[in-house]
């Protein structure tokens, strides 16, 4: 059952994998995105604007691998949660974070930013972690992960409204913001009760 489970995590990883990134074969496509998009930046360094996009783009691909984890992270314990509070959580992560993940795909592609196509590697293990537990462990290791990614990403959006440059990005973040902070307080919640 633990081996179902872990291949089942990492496939639907492998499923997002297609998803927005010129690579067609990296380990790890954070890192990828990364280096293009620093490529890209060095090329234009003659360009007073080339340092804010690269903020700009750090911001962008670590927006994407936390949407991309918690959509990844959901799937699985839509399947393998067994309150159906934690289930129910799962769902709303799906459909904000899948909705958030595609404007942020569609801006950054307006703004020639290359984004990853899978979560990273530390990602990518949590979820073959969480893949591998069952039961009452499972909705507390979820709601536990989902709480300490949640307040990881509350950071990055907040630090990114002063440090992002972009008059869109800076929109996105603005919308998107209040959103990640009632997923973190519901995590909390959640976390309170188990």
């Amino acid at each position: 059952m633990k081996i179902a489970s872990t291949i089942m995590a990492l496939g639907t990883i492998a499923i997002l994998s297609g998803c927005g990134s010129k690579s067609t074969e990296t380990t790890d496509t954070t890192e990828f995105a990364d280096s293009t998009n620093e490529a890209a930046a060095d090329t234009s360094a003659s360009d007073t604007s080339s340092a804010s996009a690269g903020d700009d783009a750090e911001f962008a691909v670590e927006a994407a691998n936390g949407g991309m984890a918690e959509v990844a992270l959901s799937k699985i314990a839509v399947d393998k949660a067994t309150d159906p509070k934690v289930k129910e959580f799962a769902q709303q992560m799906i459909k904000d974070h899948s909705k958030a993940n595609d404007e942020l795909k569609t801006l950054a592609a307006s703004k020639n930013i290359t984004l990853p196509s899978a979560p990273n590697e530390e990602k990518q293990k949590a979820a073959a972690d969480l893949g591998g537990k069952s039961g009452s462990d499972f909705d507390k290791a979820y709601v536990a992960q989902m709480k300490k990614d949640h307040d990881e990403t509350v950071k990055l959006f907040e630090d990114a409204q002063t440090e992002v440059k972009d008059a869109e990005l800076k929109a996105f973040i603005d919308k998107t913001l209040p959103v990640i902070k009632a997923h973190a307080e519901h995590a909390k919640s959640l976390d309170k009760m188990k």
